[in-house]
């Protein structure tokens, strides 16, 4: 059986160890020695990816890759070390570089992004350009949209500096991602990357949880505790949803922010912190300032370069690259088969409006993968609400409700209400059920309810339908 991954290093352990790693991860791996000749190998026995140490590869050949490439088109290559400027690498769509220290969860994430360039290439009709490449930085952020070329490029920029960043969005647009992005770019990424969730922290434990606390500082306090902003020294801290920060923590954070030092609960001393701090919130902070709800100064400090991330409705030309990269890691992680999105489905899905943003595009492809287990996933098998969209693009107009018939003259002996009411929602739900023709999809979009509801309703009312 031809494997997957062909492995080149020197280096026996760190080979053995990647080997073992992606092994484990349910891929098929083969290892080439240091003796082993790569283009007759890779000409015998063919292999989707190498992975390859970059010293390596030079050591060997000035051409290799070339070589390689020649010997196998289809082959993605992932080099890792350290760049040499007089030897730069060839810049190829086949060729993705990762720097060391090697880490082996990055690893497996930019194989399966060489997995998903491999799908993408083998599904169009015409050979993948550089355009079509589905761009990615620092194996956590995919797109190829003009948007996100544009927010790659200025991650870059803003990466070489120490300013203070803040992130805005849509929830699900992935702020966080960002920010790690920003901190493995920059100088600071051999230290800590620490997030904190303001949101999710009750008030009353925010501070300590930032800035630690010393012993007997309340009760509880049994011992001395570092904070984030000890933890995150020399690296970045993260502070996600600062729009719920409370007034008297902001001026705490402003005066980190100006002094560069902070004090623990319960200390009189002061601490002197290397931190640079990315923020980041899905709420109008301006709007917060004129509100009185958010300090000004504070929100002049956090953005000193803003950084707003396009919701998924605005970059709808990256949701199948998405897609591709989330069905190949619910695949592999629930041992599913599903081979992808029919077209028809993927049309639909082009044209939802996405309020949750990537994050809910996520959850969708893994309760299809779930659910779905292997073939293609169709129209039929997307939940309700994303077939509110078709063809045109445009929202469909929820239908108008079924004419009431005229009020009967009122008994003067009186009536049940509950009763009647009753009465005329089971004539109305059985006379939408017969101009379907029994379809309870369509029966529940003549009734403005959801499809789940009108079952429920039938169940409740015991009612039958006979065509």
């Amino acid at each position: 059986m031809n494997s997957e991954l062909l492995i080149v290093e020197d280096d026996r352990k760190t080979r053995d160890l990647v080997s073992a790693f992606l092994t484990y991860q349910g891929y098929s791996t083969a290892i080439l020695g240091h003796h082993d000749d790569i283009f007759d190998t890779i000409t015998r026995t063919p292999h989707r990816v190498m992975i390859a140490d970059l010293a390596t590869l030079l050591t060997r050949s000035h051409d290799i890759l070339d070589k390689a490439w020649e010997a196998s088109p289809d082959l993605v290559v992932i080099a890792y070390g350290q760049t040499d400027s007089s030897r730069p690498l060839p810049h190829n769509e086949r060729l993705l570089f990762i720097p060391k220290p090697l880490n082996l969860d990055e690893l497996e994430s930019v194989v399966m992004r060489a997995r998903e360039y491999q799908f993408l290439k083998a599904t169009t009709a015409e050979p993948a350009t550089s355009e079509e490449f589905p761009h990615f930085l620092c194996s956590t952020i995919i797109g190829r949209s003009r948007q996100m070329l544009s927010l790659f490029e200025l991650l870059e920029k803003v990466a070489e500096s120490n300013a203070t960043v803040l992130v805005q969005g849509a929830s699900g647009t992935g702020k966080e991602l960002a920010a790690r992005a920003i901190h493995q770019l920059s100088s600071r990424s051999n230290k800590n990357f620490v997030p904190v969730n303001c949101a999710a922290i009750p008030d009353e434990l925010l501070e300590s949880e930032l800035f630690g606390h010393v012993k007997g500082a309340f009760t509880g306090a049994y011992a001395n505790r570092p904070g984030r902003f000890d933890l995150a020294d020399k690296g970045t801290l993260f502070l996600d949803e600062i729009g719920d920060m409370k007034a008297n923590l902001q001026v705490k954070l402003l005066r980190v922010l100006q002094s560069k030092e902070f004090e623990p609960v319960g200390s009189a001393r002061s601490q002197k912190v290397d931190v640079r701090i990315i923020a980041a919130t899905n709420k109008n902070l301006e709007e917060l300032v004129a509100n009185r709800d958010f300090r000004e100064d504070l929100y002049y400090r956090l953005s000193v370069i803003p950084i707003t991330i396009p919701p998924l409705r605005e970059r709808r030309e990256d949701i199948p690259l998405l897609i591709n990269h989330f069905l190949g890691r619910f695949n592999r992680d629930k041992r599913r088969l599903v081979k992808g999105f029919s077209r028809e489905a993927l049309e639909i899905l082009r044209n939802y409006d996405w309020p949750g943003n990537v994050r809910e595009l996520e959850n969708l492809v893994e309760r299809m993968v779930t659910l779905k287990e292997s073939g293609f996933i169709s129209p039929d098998d997307l939940p309700d609400r994303y077939l509110s969209r078709r063809q045109t693009g445009r929202q469909v107009a929820p239908p108008a409700p079924l004419a009431p018939p005229p009020l009967e003259e009122l008994p003067a002996e009186g009536i049940c209400l509950n009763s009647a009411v009753d009465a005329f929602e089971n004539r109305l739900i059985l006379q939408a059920l017969q101009r379907t023709g029994g379809n309870k999809k369509e029966a529940a979009a003549l009734l403005n309810l959801k499809r789940t509801t009108l079952i429920e309703k039938l169940k409740k009312k015991n009612l039958q339908f006979d065509p």
